[in-house]
């Protein structure tokens, strides 16, 4: 079953086509990743279909309602969370405070209830907090839940930012390019991170270049070349494409 569909997305930047008319479909449950050489259009995909940019032309479907043009917060809303190239946390918050922020989408009640601490808002407090220190422990980072996320190392950081996401509850989770600056062992935590995900059920669409990482982790690949999509289907299948081979490594080699 498809959860997402793009139709015909291209996007223009004055004279230079940056996606060109890209037709993709993820399915409800596994993992698909995005991938292509610098410069294929992938980050600007991943922002129109989170709603940061606007597509010059096509529409995107979530779980059957078009998602075109809407903004980031009514997109997220709807489902659809994404992390970003550069880790973008609240780094004077603690851990857990990070993972907190990312329930709000969540929280009910107005500004009296939380300013009287009615038996609701106390009640949500707690189980915010419950969900926000499970994720912790899903991610390996429940012992630092109270430090400060500036003294995260790195890939820490990575990970504690899947982790706010995932507190959003999305049904489709975008990661863009989760494994850059990453060590090898990092990497395969993080790999088993987003199979994980999946196997709880979240959708995950992944820009990567990591290649071990995709093929150890994607149902299907997607590549970009010039904005266009040049191939799509599984790893084994992408990894003989001579099209794909060409744009990787120069058309001799295809």
């Amino acid at each position: 079953m498809t959860l997402l569909s793009l139709h015909g997305i291209t996007k223009r930047f004055g004279g230079l086509v940056a996606v060109d008319a890209v037709d993709l479909e993820v399915a409800k449950g596994g993992v698909t990743a995005v991938i292509g050489p610098n410069g294929a259009g992938k980050t600007t995909l991943f922002n129109i279909i989170s709603g940061f940019q606007t597509p010059n032309a096509g529409h995107i479907v979530l779980d059957g309602t078009d998602i075109t043009g809407r903004p980031p917060e009514a997109i997220a809303a709807a489902g659809l969370v994404r992390t970003f190239q550069l880790v973008q946390l609240f780094q004077n918050l603690t851990v857990l405070e990070n993972v907190k922020v990312g329930s709000h989408l969540h929280m009910t009640g107005g500004l009296w209830s939380a300013l009287l601490r009615m038996p609701r808002t106390r009640e949500a407090e707690r189980a915010v907090e419950t969900r926000a220190r499970d994720l912790l422990a899903f991610v390996g980072l429940e012992a630092l839940a109270d430090e400060a996320a500036n003294a995260l190392a790195y890939g820490q950081q990575r990970l504690l930012e899947i982790a706010r996401a995932l507190a959003a509850g999305p049904r489709l989770l975008l990661l863009d390019e989760p494994a850059a600056g990453l060590s090898i062992e990092e990497t395969r935590r993080l790999a088993g991170a987003i199979l994980a995900i999946a196997e709880r059920g979240t959708t995950v669409l992944l820009i990567e270049h990591d290649m071990k990482l995709v093929m150890n982790t994607a149902d299907t690949i997607a590549v970009l070349d010039f904005g266009r999509k040049i191939a799509e289907g599984s790893p084994d299948a992408v990894r003989r494409d001579s099209a794909v081979i060409a744009a990787y490594l120069g058309a001799t080699h295809a």
